[in-house]
C-alpha cells in the first residue's frame, strides 16, 4: 500500500509550471510519495506539505497553496485511485500488556499492523514489521504529540461503511484503506491523578487523551465493519474471532459497548478532576458515578433477586479503603447482605482509637467493647447480646494473632457455655500468618476479610425511585463535638467517657436509636423503632440491672420527658443521658434530669440512620 519516497510525479501535476513546480519541490516544500492503487495501474502521486518560511518567494502564498492543491487532487478522469481491499489493523497503546502476542497473532493471520510512535517503536523491537501512522498520513506528528492520528486517512479507514457504496467510492477516490481491527487505550490520566505526588493542572491537562477516545469511539460506532479492542484481556478472545472467520454480530457489539464503557469512565475521571480544578462546591450540576464489576452475586437480598456487586471507580475512592476493596482470605462467596453487613460492622469499629470488638447483626451493632485487653474486648462485646451475636457479623480494628483466633474459635455462646458461637464473617486490617491458618480450621465458609480503614471525607449516595440523595459522609466523633452539662448535675469524668462512647455507638444504629454503654462496653440497643420510647425499652431490657449507673445516648432529641422515655431513663438509675437538644421541651427533659439528680448533656449533633 505505501510506497518509497520518490521525486515523480502523477500527470496531474503537468498543469503546473515547469518553473514554479521547480521551485517547489526544491525550494518551499518537503514531500513524501505514497503510491496508490487504482483501477488499472499503480500511480505514484507526490505528497507535499508547505513550510512557512520569511525569505521571499517566486510564487504569493495564496498561489502556492492553489499549485498545492493541484498536485494533491488530480482529476477523477485521469486517476481514478482505489485504495487497497487487504486486511489492516490499527494499534495505539499506552499500556503495552501482551502487545508482542497481539501483533505476532495479528500478522501471522495477515493483518499488516499500523501504529504510532512508542507502540510501533515496541512492536519493531519484538520483531516485527510495522508502518507507522506519518507513513500513512504522510503528515508528521506535530504539536507535542497532540495531532497523531486525527487524520482522514485514519479516520476514514475507520468509519467507513463497506455496505455504502458512496463512502467506499470515497475511500477510493482518496487512497483510504479501511481497517477491520482498531485496539486502542488510553494515556493513563486516572493514574497519574491518583499518584501519591500532587500533579500540576497541566501535567494533569497534558494526559488527557484526544486522538485515543475518537479512534475508540469511531470504531466502537462502526463496530459492524471494525472490531475494536480496549482490553489487553480481550486479546485471545479476538485472535479466536478472526481465525474462525465468523460474523457474530454480538461479539462485536459487546466490544463496542465496552469501548463506549471504556471511554465513558476515563471521561468521568477527566470531568471529576477538572470540577475539583475549578470550584470548591461539593455537588456538581451534574455527576457520573463510574462502577465497575467486582463479581456477580448468588442473588439480591432475597433469593428471587438477582444481584452483583460493583467497585466505584471515582477518583475520590482511589486509597479510601471500606469493604469493597477488601481482601477474603477464606470461607464461601459474599452475598449482598454479607456486603451490608460487614460495611456496617467494618464502619463502626473503625471509628474507635483504642483496640475494639464490634458485632453487628442486620446492619445494627449489636455488641461493642473497648479493652486494651483485646481478648477481653470481644468477649464483652458477645455477651452484650449473644443471641443476636450467633451468625454475625463480628469487627476488629487491631491484629488478629494467634490467640485472639483461638478465642474466636473456641468461645462458648454465654447463654449456655457449651454451644461454640458461629459467624458469618470475620473483618479486621490485619492477620498474623498464625491466627490466619487457626481460623481457617473454625469453619469453611467463615468469610475472613482484611480491609482499609474507611477514608473520611467521602460522599454518600443513596438510591431513591428516579434519582439519587447525596450528602457529606457523617464522620463527626467525640473528639469533634462539645459534650455541654445542661442540668443541675454534672457527670463524672468516668460517667462523661461513657457518654461519649454510647454516642459514638448510637451513631451507628437505625434511628430511633438508643443505646446504654458503661466501662467503654455496650449493654444493650433499641434500634429501628417508629418512637423513642419504645427503643428506650428495648435498649433497658437487654441491659438488666447493670443500668443503673450507666450512660445513655438518643441519636435525636427527645419530645417528651415526663411520663415519657426520659422519665423512664432517670427511675431506671442511668447516671447521665447523652442527647443532642433542640426539642420545644428541652427545658421539661433538664427538669425531669435534675429531680432525679441525673446528668444531662447536650451535643448540639444529631445521628438519624434511616
Amino acid at each position: 500500500m505505501l510506497g518509497s519516497p520518490a521525486a515523480s510525479t502523477s500527470s496531474s501535476s503537468a498543469a503546473a509550471p515547469a518553473a514554479f513546480r521547480s521551485s517547489l519541490l526544491h525550494s518551499t516544500t518537503t514531500h513524501r510519495t505514497r503510491t496508490r492503487l487504482s483501477t488499472s495501474h499503480p500511480v505514484p502521486v507526490v505528497c507535499v506539505r508547505l513550510q512557512s518560511s520569511s525569505s521571499s518567494r517566486a510564487a504569493p502564498p495564496i498561489k502556492a497553496m492553489a499549485a498545492e492543491a493541484e498536485i494533491l487532487s488530480a482529476p477523477d478522469k485521469e486517476l481514478r485511485p482505489s485504495a487497497p481491499r487487504g486486511k489492516q489493523a490499527l494499534i495505539s497503546l499506552s499500556d503495552k500488556t501482551d502487545l508482542a502476542f497481539l501483533g505476532k497473532g495479528l500478522q501471522e493471520l495477515g493483518y499488516p499492523v499500523v501504529s504510532t510512535g512508542g507502540t510501533a517503536s515496541a512492536l519493531e523491537n519484538a520483531g516485527l514489521s510495522v508502518t507507522k501512522v506519518e507513513q500513512l498520513t504522510c503528515f508528521p506528528e506535530m504539536l507535542d504529540g497532540r495531532v497523531k492520528t486525527l487524520h482522514p486517512h485514519i479516520h476514514g479507514g475507520i468509519l467507513a461503511r463497506r455496505d455504502q457504496q458512496h463512502h467506499m467510492e470515497a475511500l477510493d477516490k482518496h487512497g483510504i484503506g479501511t481497517f477491520d481491527v482498531v485496539v486502542v487505550n488510553l494515556y493513563p490520566f486516572y493514574d497519574k491523578v491518583t499518584s501519591a505526588a500532587d500533579i500540576e493542572f497541566e501535567d494533569g491537562i497534558e494526559n488527557v487523551d484526544i486522538g485515543g477516545p475518537a479512534m475508540i469511539r469511531a470504531a466502537a460506532k462502526n463496530h459492524k465493519d471494525v472490531l475494536v479492542v480496549v482490553d489487553s484481556h480481550d486479546y485471545p478472545a479476538l485472535l479466536e474471532f478472526l481465525k474462525s472467520n465468523g460474523d457474530d454480530q454480538q461479539f462485536r457489539r459487546k466490544l463496542a459497548w465496552k469501548a463506549f464503557e471504556h471511554v465513558a469512565s476515563y471521561d468521568s475521571a477527566v470531568s471529576e478532576w477538572l470540577w475539583r480544578q475549578t470550584t470548591g462546591e461539593k455537588f456538581p450540576p451534574s455527576l457520573t458515578v463510574p462502577l465497575s464489576l467486582k463479581s456477580s452475586l448468588r442473588y439480591g437480598e432475597n433469593p428471587h433477586q438477582k444481584a452483583a456487586f460493583y467497585v466505584d471507580k471515582s477518583l475520590a475512592e482511589v486509597n479510601g479503603g471500606g469493604i469493597a476493596t477488601a481482601i477474603q482470605h477464606h470461607g464461601k462467596e459474599m452475598s449482598y447482605n454479607n456486603y451490608l453487613d460487614a460495611d456496617a460492622a467494618w464502619n463502626c469499629v473503625s471509628e474507635f482509637s483504642n483496640p475494639t470488638c464490634v458485632v453487628v447483626k442486620h446492619t445494627n451493632p449489636c455488641g461493642v467493647a473497648s479493652r486494651s485487653d483485646i481478648l477481653e474486648a470481644y468477649r464483652l462485646a458477645v455477651k452484650a447480646d449473644p443471641v443476636s451475636a450467633f451468625g454475625g457479623i463480628v469487627a476488629f480494628n487491631v491484629e488478629i494473632d494467634e490467640n485472639l483466633a483461638r478465642e474466636i474459635r473456641e468461645f462458648r455462646s454465654p447463654t449456655d457455655g457449651e454451644t461454640r458461637m458461629f459467624y458469618e464473617i470475620l473483618v479486621a486490617p490485619k492477620y498474623s500468618k498464625k491466627g490466619l491458618e487457626v481460623l481457617r480450621g473454625k469453619s469453611k465458609t467463615l468469610r475472613i476479610l482484611e480491609a482499609k480503614e474507611n477514608k473520611k471525607g467521602k460522599l454518600s449516595l443513596r438510591q431513591v425511585g428516579g434519582g439519587w440523595l447525596a450528602q457529606d459522609s457523617d464522620d463527626l466523633t467525640p473528639a469533634d463535638i462539645q459534650f455541654n452539662a445542661v442540668s443541675g448535675t454534672t457527670p463524672q469524668e468516668s460517667e462523661l467517657e461513657d457518654a461519649k462512647f454510647a454516642w459514638l455507638c448510637v451513631k451507628h444504629v437505625k434511628s430511633n436509636a438508643i443505646v446504654i454503654a458503661k466501662n467503654k462496653c455496650m449493654l444493650g440497643m433499641g434500634s429501628g423503632q417508629p418512637n423513642r420510647l419504645e427503643s428506650l425499652r428495648i435498649a433497658m431490657r437487654k441491659s438488666g440491672e447493670e443500668v443503673k449507673g450507666a450512660a445513655l445516648a438518643s441519636d435525636a432529641f427527645f419530645p417528651f420527658a415526663w411520663n415519657d422515655a426520659v422519665e423512664e431513663a432517670c427511675q431506671s438509675g442511668v447516671a447521665v443521658i447523652a442527647e443532642p437538644g433542640g426539642s420545644i421541651r428541652d427545658q421539661d427533659a433538664i427538669e425531669c434530669c435534675n429531680k432525679y439528680g441525673v446528668s444531662l448533656v447536650f451535643t448540639n449533633v444529631r445521628h438519624f440512620r434511616h
